[in-house]
Formats: structure tokens, C-alpha cells, sequence
């Protein structure tokens, strides 16, 4: 009675079906991403994503059981795309000018890709209650990478804690992308000097 040998199967196999399933996850995100900035939430439908990205609407069920799942995506990636940018900048040994320029344009950047979709996001889909552990997790590690930037330029020995300043500097820096994103004026050369001007101004005079 002869015995036969099964081979083991070779795990390369599977690398292309899962890089297809990362290319289909990947279109999906982005033509969400580009029929949200275009359409607004009212036009957002998983039909018009579908035929955009080029996949049946059982296909893009597979991955996103609705619109909401999908907007949870997008505004994942955006994340990851500023944590990028605050891993970069902190990551530098720059001088406090480079590194300030750096950072802005880094987030100007980020949301200037699509600056309607941020509009979007910020002014009209719904809160995503779902998400709530993931949105916690982005702050932590956002404020995180802040208070590394603060720790690495601020000036004297005395003063407001890098817990305090990490706070005021990203809320400064928000504040002004996302209205800058809302009324369309990130491209204005003027908006960047005078941010960067603003954080080196107070970096740099702050006491610690």
C-alpha cells in the first residue's frame, strides 16, 4: 500500500489574493473619499462609490456593510496621513525654523488633497459612535507626538508643562488647517509664514 505525500502548501500563494484585496479596499476608500468631497454627505451613496472605484456593490458590501463603515475608513485614513506628518516632524534633529516650516507644510498637505472632503467631514457626517475607541487612540498618540515636538524646541527652564504646550500648539495648528480647509485659502503663502512665525514666536520665548 503506497503512502502519499501531501506537500506542504507554499504561503506565497497567498500574497496575491490578499495585495487584490488591499488594491479593492484601497479604490473603494478612495473613490468614497472623492465622491464625499465632491457630492457632500446628502450625494454620499455605496451605489455611486461602487461604479466609481469599479466594483460591484456586493464587492464593496463585503468590505463596508454601509456608507457609515466606509466614512469610518476614509477619516481613518486621514489619520494616518497626520500621524505620518507628527512622526516626521519629530522625528528630525532640525533647527526649530525647519522643523516648524516641516510640520506645517506637512498638514497642509494632508488636508489639501482633497480640502471639500475635510469641509465634509468636519461640517456634515454624522458622529460616528462606532469609532469612538480608534478616535481615542489617533488623539493619544496625536498629543503624544506634540508634546516630543514641544520637548525638542521650546526654549528657557521655567514655564507651562510640554503637557500644557503640546495642547495650545496642536489646537493652534488645527484650528487654523481646518479653517483654512473650510474656506479654501491653504495654498495662500502668506496663511503658512504667518503660522510658522506664530509657533517659532512662541517656542521660542516660551520659559520652561
Amino acid at each position: 500500500m503506497s503512502t502519499r505525500i501531501k506537500r506542504p502548501r507554499s504561503p506565497m500563494r497567498k500574497e496575491p489574493s490578499q495585495a487584490r484585496l488591499r488594491a479593492t479596499v484601497d479604490a473603494i476608500i478612495e473613490a468614497g473619499a472623492r465622491i464625499l468631497g465632491d457630492r457632500g454627505w446628502a450625494g454620499f451613496t455605496t451605489n455611486t462609490v461602487a461604479v466609481v472605484a469599479g466594483v460591484s456593490i456586493g464587492s464593496l458590501y463585503q468590505y463596508f456593510p454601509d456608507k457609515l463603515s466606509l466614512v469610518k475608513a476614509i477619516r481613518r485614513r486621514h489619520f494616518d496621513e497626520v500621524l505620518a506628518v507628527l512622526r516626521q516632524a519629530t522625528a528630525s534633529d532640525l533647527p526649530l525654523q525647519q522643523s516648524v516650516e516641516a510640520l506645517v507644510q506637512g498638514m497642509i498637505d494632508a488636508h489639501n488633497v482633497n480640502p471639500e472632503l475635510h469641509r465634509v467631514l468636519l461640517d456634515e457626517v454624522p458622529g460616528l459612535e462606532g469609532s469612538r475607541s480608534a478616535h481615542d487612540a489617533f488623539v493619544a498618540d496625536y498629543q503624544n507626538r506634540y508634546r516630543d515636538f514641544v520637548a525638542a524646541h521650546r526654549g528657557a527652564d521655567a514655564g507651562p508643562s510640554d503637557d500644557v504646550l503640546a495642547q495650545l500648539l496642536s489646537g493652534a495648528v488645527e484650528g487654523v488647517i481646518h479653517n483654512g480647509a473650510r474656506k479654501g485659502t491653504l495654498d495662500s503663502p502668506e496663511l503658512k509664514q504667518e503660522l510658522v512665525k506664530m509657533i517659532c514666536s512662541y517656542l521660542s520665548c516660551t520659559d520652561r
